[in-house]
């Protein structure tokens, strides 16, 4: 579960950390009010479930109440990021000195907690990590011993800020840390954490992953918040296990560990999946529907279909594969690969259907769908 960014402040200030003052609406009018109670100049901010909001056209400024309606009235309806915006947070504008980053996530290599944070905050922190990783620190944490004042304390003690500033980032992490093991949170992060011309610490923005088979547990969670983005929540509906990614190369699969293993080939050879979608088993009955959640994603460039059948027919997979694309008529190139039981049948339907000769294997056909993404 993503929780969007007024979700994530709220649990941060009931916690004890500083958030700016704001609130959501949901119409110009609204919008406007709230920025005559705050008082301008305000931000406006696309609630979404993405990041990088800024960078597409999510985040406005406004000097007075009429600007703000204006807008609200641009962002609400609009898509960021492939998400259409129902909501937008006003919120203060402060007076910000200096912007750091934390998180807290989990390092599946090391099987424990990680804190990373820097003092270059406000930034694409795998491009800071790419460009400057030595600005990029972290520390892993024993969840046997979890993470008190003192230990968090001495963890940033080399940190190049003032003592003061050591002292309130300690703190922070500590309290973050604290709320990451109690939300099952997969994810954690403040970025930017501003410090305020008067030296006050304070979240400027929020993002709060669950562990979605903790949800059950977590009865701190609103029950209106959303589980998963417009298009997760659709294939939900539909029965489907589908991810949305922020690739170019969207991928259908049969069986999740082959679903896997195509996006690892994608991303070995340079490219970028833009999603998870399974329909191996009885999910080729909804090869529609699944096809049609896959091409929704206005990111996806090319279409990658990789097909293995052991116990499961190739031929019967692409039949449905074949029904759907014959009544959406997607207009993405595609890249074919069908291996296993049934496959010659599946490869002669596929050429006589669709007129695209299938890759004898699976490595060209990824390298052929990224370069169709590129090309695109």
């Amino acid at each position: 579960m993503f929780l969007e960014e007024h979700w994530g402040k709220k649990f941060l200030a009931d916690a004890g950390l500083v958030v700016p003052r704001g609130r959501v609406v949901d119409t110009p009018d609204d919008a406007a009010a709230a920025a005559r109670d705050i008082g301008a100049p305000v931000v406006i901010k696309a609630q979404v479930q993405a990041g990088r909001r800024g960078k597409s056209g999510g985040v406005l400024f406004g000097s007075s109440p009429e600007e703000t309606a204006q807008a609200a009235r641009r962002l609400l309806g609009s898509d960021v990021q492939g998400l259409t915006v129902e909501q937008v947070l006003v919120e203060e504008r402060l007076s910000i000195a200096r912007e750091l980053y934390v998180a807290i996530t989990h390092d599946s290599l090391r099987r424990r907690p990680v804190v990373l944070w820097s003092t270059q905050g406000g930034v694409n922190i795998e491009e800071l990590h790419a460009r400057a990783p030595e600005h990029l620190l972290k520390h892993h944490i024993d969840i046997r011993q979890g993470l008190d004042a003192a230990a968090a304390r001495r963890m940033v003690d080399a940190t190049p800020l003032e003592l003061s500033a050591r002292d309130a980032l300690a703190a922070t992490i500590t309290t973050l840390y604290g709320l990451y093991r109690s939300l099952d949170a997969q994810l954690a992060e403040i970025n930017p954490l501003g410090i305020t011309t008067a030296g006050t610490f304070v979240a400027l923005d929020c993002k709060l992953v669950i562990d979605d088979s903790a949800l059950q547990r977590q009865t701190r969670l609103p029950s209106a918040a959303p589980t998963g983005t417009r298009l997760e929540r659709r294939a939900k509906r539909e029965g489907l296990l589908y991810i949305e990614l922020e690739g170019n190369v969207g991928v259908l699969a049969n069986g999740a560990g082959l679903t896997m293993a195509t996006m690892d080939a994608i991303t070995h050879y340079g490219g970028r999946p833009a999603n998870f979608m399974e329909v191996g088993g009885d999910a080729y009955r909804k090869a529609e529907p699944a096809l049609s959640i896959v091409l929704a994603n206005p990111r996806v460039k090319s279409l990658l279909v990789n097909l293995c059948g052991a116990f499961a027919r190739t031929d019967v997979i692409v039949e449905g594969v074949l029904g759907a694309w014959e009544k959406l008529r997607p207009t993405v190139p595609a890249a074919f690969s069908i291996h296993g039981t049934g496959e010659t049948r599946a490869l002669g339907l596929i050429r006589e259907r669709l007129n695209i000769e299938p890759y004898d294997l699976m490595d060209d056909a990824v390298r052929a769908a990224i370069g169709l993404a590129a090309d695109a």
